[in-house]
């Protein structure tokens, strides 16, 4: 008798392995329980205990929430602060959003639209590790080892940090060699924890080997899109190699910031000047070949467990050669071109007596606030370029490429002056230069869209391109304005904790960075228009639901008040159902011109060195200044909130049904951007359902497990598990495999947002890998109009609308009203169930004669 199992695979939610099988218990606790049948602890295959292997259909659940949820044990915690590295997530899935990436990958060229966004892409990512490390080495060499010399302030430190206010250790640089020492473990801390997660790329499936058990060899088929790559779930060479580079620059941009002040207060000569200049080298040589291996194959190509490489040695070798330079000139003592470096440092005593001469002057580290503006305002350049590429293609350089090019001319004309020109009118400030130097690179962002050579139509209404292009630029935009906001918080919270009255406005003890102050008024700015967008989200959903309520209840006269009531909550879910398929991407894209226009005027601030002061007789200075207060303070607590938030997502279901999709969505994708990112469960889920499905269909016919065809059924996310999972797996096991999927994402999101993997032409990319040699697409797609995450797909698959709820009243002699599903429960669905019949029949007659074999 021939078998077929329907493999469930459950989505963001982690459903149980009961409630995948449909199992109910019985009186007493009793009945049929889930039993593992294959995987182990963490993802595992469950049939019910009363499962036959004589059952026509035998039903199997696929459990891999434990990659991401559901543990409940003190893993939670270690998983709760990878929320913490979002900003790395979000930089990362950027790789993936962009537009033109061939199917082949070694068809992909540095000098194409996507190869020159893909090297943009990885160096915004690059500067991403910059902006953390400069955050840490700004807490330890400026705020520690430069600010705070005094046992006063000191003592306010947890641990034995006292030992800096000796007279020895404040003498010329030797305190922020110490605090040197603490952006370098934090990047030895990131390095182990990101180490010991590439074991899932290190997975590859169990296939069973051609040319055995009677099958034929097959050859290797034409790439038709980039989920088909043998190697796209397999990068570990990739990351370690990029991890080496991630982990090298970010320590030599950690070396430069007090390098760079102890050139700036004084200028080295003799035997101290070939040892700063030779590190200046060393350093630089680093981050030239950073910029450079970002673009090469050694780096873009994902092959294996590739060895690091002569070009991973010669950077570990620079960078440690460059740390050797760097702590050798701060321990060395003051040279001869000026007055000793401690006359730079603030006064000691300032804690205790803040009248003391010199303590109200703002004497951070030299050099390092005007580090943390320029890096600021290039990350927003370099995202504005990659928007521009990705949207229009090469032409579209020109915008971003003059503004980066005239914003350091008109700052140098404005403080120096330049050559051959007259010098700048009294009262020109820098900000109103960079704000038009900003705009200009923002010009690149609104040149027409670049459209494919072979134009492939939307699968329907809403499945366009998301943002005109610019989707990458936005992804990472967020997870940059994530970053800022952390380091932002970071830095105002640990001045605040050295010194109870410091504050952004510079009369303190403890100064944090200028750019600081501004991130605060931001983050106040930001959330007003977060509210703003808030409300008018909930009055499109108030719109759209008083529209469907008309139209059910076109027929008034015959409803009664218990009917109304349905009606209601009906159009509730329908409506919550259009909002987000129709309307959620253009919200979102209204936010992030908002943030933009914000981002660009704290960027020309924070560049202009200049604050409102909170003395100051003019009130909307004092205004300003006590909301960036505010907006500071709020900032020192999103570390903490998001990693509370996290250790939710990980432990209560209800908030992981609303949160968790965006955690899931960025941690699908592997880590070829940022291998600093958390661990991609799909590198692990892929290759294991993938070998499960092809060891079951590739069992001998006489097998008690051997199962002659097979119904993939996934649910929400687990459809985009399943769809990748059918892309890499040979056609002879595809022939004998019918995709079910409902609560799918694939067009309004997936397919709008990457569309390269599962835009139009990709969709139809799989339904043509479905289509059997009869003529059949072996894919069924179901969906509710009552469901927020789920659309039809019109790729050339049946798409099967499920009616939800099944009555408004009780029927058939119940007493409750039937449940509005919504977004579950679609096995249960009388659609469902009649359609898996009638796919097991055709499964049975596809199925050949045990003599026979299909190649």
């Amino acid at each position: 008798m021939e078998r077929v199992l329907e493999l469930r695979v459950h989505g963001v939610s982690n459903t149980p392995p009961d409630q995948l099988l449909g199992l109910r218990p019985g009186p007493g606790g009793d009945g049929a329980q889930p039993g593992r049948v294959a995987g182990g602890a963490i993802t595992g295959f469950y049939r019910a205990s009363t499962a036959g292997r004589d059952d026509p259909i035998t039903v199997e659940a696929y459990s891999w929430g434990q990659l991401t949820s559901g543990a409940r044990t003190r893993r939670d915690v270690e998983r709760a602060l990878w929320t913490l590295l979002l900003p790395f997530t979000l930089a990362n899935v950027a790789l993936y959003a962009r537009t033109g990436i061939p199917a082949d990958p070694d068809r992909e060229r540095w000098a194409s639209r996507s190869g020159i966004t893909a090297w943009l892409v990885r160096l915004f990512c690059l500067s991403l590790t910059a902006t953390l490390v400069i955050t840490a080495t700004g807490i330890g060499v400026d705020l520690i080892g430069w600010q705070c010399v005094g046992l006063d302030c000191l003592g306010h430190l947890p641990g034995p940090w006292e030992f800096l206010g000796n007279q020895w250790w404040r003498q010329d640089t030797r305190a922020l060699a110490v605090g040197l020492l603490l952006p370098l473990l934090l990047l030895a801390g990131l390095g182990l924890v990101a180490w010991r997660t590439y074991q899932y790329e290190a997975q590859m499936p169990a296939e069973p080997h051609p040319g055995q058990d009677g099958f034929p060899t097959e050859r290797p088929e034409p790439l038709e899109n980039p989920l088909q790559d043998p190697t796209f779930w397999n990068g570990e060479g990739q990351l370690r190699r990029a991890a080496v580079l991630h982990l090298c620059t970010g320590a030599v941009v950690a070396a430069a910031v007090p390098v760079a002040a102890v050139i700036i207060m004084d200028p080295p000569r003799g035997p101290r000047a070939a040892v700063a200049w030779g590190t200046v080298g060393v350093l630089t040589a680093v981050v030239a070949i950073a910029v450079v291996a970002l673009g090469r194959p050694w780096l873009t190509r994902r092959q294996g467990a590739t060895p690091l490489g002569r070009w991973s040695a010669a950077v570990a070798l620079l960078t440690g050669l460059g740390l050797a330079g760097t702590f050798t000139l701060l321990l060395l003592p003051d040279g001869p071109a000026g007055r000793p470096l401690s006359a730079y440092r603030p006064p000691t005593g300032c804690v205790a007596d803040p009248g003391i001469a010199g303590c109200r002057t703002d004497r951070s580290l030299p050099g390092y606030d005007t580090a943390v503006a320029w890096l600021a305002t290039y990350q927003l350049l370099l995202l504005v370029t990659i928007g521009a590429v990705n949207r229009s293609g090469r032409r579209a350089l020109v915008g971003p490429v003059a503004g980066s090019v005239l914003l350091p001319l008109g700052v140098a004309w404005i403080e120096r002056g330049l050559p051959g020109l007259p010098g700048a009118p009294d009262g020109l400030s820098v900000w109103m230069l960079a704000v038009p130097a900003i705009a200009v690179a923002l010009t690149g962002l609104l040149l027409p869209r670049t459209r494919p050579a072979v134009p492939g139509q939307p699968l329907g209404a809403y499945t366009d391109l998301a943002w005109g292009g610019r989707g990458p630029a936005l992804i990472a935009g967020f997870g940059w304005l994530t970053a800022v906001a952390y380091c932002a918080g970071l830095l105002y919270w640990v001045s605040d904790r050295l010194d109870s009255r410091a504050d952004p406005s510079g009369h303190s003890r403890v100064v944090p960075p200028l750019a600081v102050f501004w991130a605060g008024l931001a983050c106040v700015v930001g959330l007003v228009a977060l509210l703003a967008l808030l409300v008018r989200a909930g009055v499109l959903l108030q719109s759209l639901r008083r529209a469907e309520y008309a139209a059910l209840t076109t027929d008034g006269a015959g409803l009664s008040a218990h009917d109304r009531r349905r009606c209601r909550d009906v159009s509730t879910f329908r409506a919550l159902h259009r909002l987000v398929g129709e309307h959620a991407a253009r919200l979102i894209g209204c936010y992030a011109t908002v943030s933009v226009v914000l981002v660009t005027l704290c960027c020309a601030a924070a560049l202009s060195r200049s604050r409102p002061s909170p003395l100051s007789p003019s009130g909307w200075q004092t205004v300003i200044h006590w909301t960036a207060n505010q907006g500071d303070t709020l900032l020192g607590w999103l570390p903490v909130v998001m990693s509370a938030l996290g250790l939710l997502v990980y432990r209560t279901d209800t908030v992981r049904r609303s949160v968790g999709v965006i955690w899931d969505v960025g941690t699908f994708w592997p880590r070829a951007a940022h291998p600093l990112a958390p661990p991609s469960y799909a590198e692990r889920a892929v290759p294991e359902l993938q070998t499960r499905v092809a060891g079951l269909l590739a069992l001998p016919p006489l097998h008690p497990d051997r199962m002659d065809g097979v119904i993939l059924s996934g649910h929400s996310q687990g459809t985009v598990i399943c769809a990748a999972m059918l892309l890499q797996l040979p056609r002879r096991w595809r022939r004998r495999i019918w995709f079910f999927s409902y609560g799918c994402q694939l067009t309004r999101l997936y397919g709008r947002v990457f569309p390269a993997y599962f835009g139009p032409e990709r969709l139809r990319t799989l339904a043509r890998a479905l289509t059997w040699p009869g003529g059949h697409v072996a894919w069924t797609n179901f969906w509710r109009d009552t469901d927020p995450l789920g659309w039809q797909v019109s790729a050339g698959e049946r798409d099967v609308p499920v009616v939800d709820p099944e009555a408004l009243h009780p029927t058939g002699g119940e007493v409750a009203d039937p449940p509005i599903r919504n977004h579950s429960g679609y096995p249960e669905a009388p659609e469902f169930i009649r359609e898996r019949a009638v796919v097991a029949r055709l499964l049975r007659r596809a199925v050949p004669s045990p003599r026979q074999r299909v190649g």
